[in-house]
């Protein structure tokens, strides 16, 4: 009985860490980066995969099928809930204010370019260094009276990144602004834009 509750206390929390990783992967790749990920990823689903194995082996054995039962509904979970979306709809609404008083700041020119080799790249202000990830910085490209602002939700390698841009010259003009193709470009609210590059 005793080797019945330590397997699903197991389950339990393989079941828990899985999921919390769906939610926060995003956050926990910026912390320490995409290719410190990789080793969590393995050990964190391999530990998962062995929880499944035991799961699997305690239910042919002494029919016991609860901890199966959890690892499945996870199982089921991991591939039909939409984590990225959920954590970025929380993330634009969280912030949408605070990233519309930076927009503010680079048009009035309070905040300007001040990273030396990078001339659209602007480092926000500490306290702001929150709205975008991989290092608090955000692309401003000036298009006429008007900037377009791209702030990173994932800056990951070479031209792999995402973020919300804010255009006011819409959803067509992003590309030619920020030069470059992006596989997915989908509206959040107006002048709001969420960008996915690979």
């Amino acid at each position: 009985m005793q080797r019945h509750k330590k397997l699903l206390l197991l389950s339990i929390i393989s079941s828990l860490l899985v999921i919390l990783n769906g939610f926060f992967q995003w956050s926990i790749m910026d912390i320490i980066t995409p290719f410190l990920m990789i080793p969590v990823w393995l050990l964190l689903f391999g530990f998962f995969i062995v929880v499944t194995v035991l799961a699997i082996i305690q239910l042919f054995k002494y029919k016991y099928w609860q901890p199966l039962a959890i690892q499945i509904v996870t199982i089921l979970f991991l591939f039909y809930f939409p984590f990225t979306e959920t954590m970025l709809d929380l993330d634009f609404k969280m912030h949408k204010a605070d990233r519309e008083k930076v927009v503010n700041m680079v048009q009035s020119g309070e905040i300007k370019y001040n990273v030396p080799d990078s001339p659209s790249l602007i480092r926000l202000p500490k306290q702001y260094d929150h709205l975008s990830k991989g290092g608090g910085e955000v692309i401003a490209v000036q298009t006429g009276e008007h900037y377009t602002i791209l702030f990173f939700t994932f800056r990951g390698l070479l031209d792999n990144f995402s973020g919300f841009v804010y255009s006011p010259n819409g959803k067509k003009a992003i590309e030619k602004d920020l030069d470059e193709d992006f596989i997915e470009i989908k509206k959040y609210a107006e002048n709001w834009y969420w960008v996915g590059s690979s």
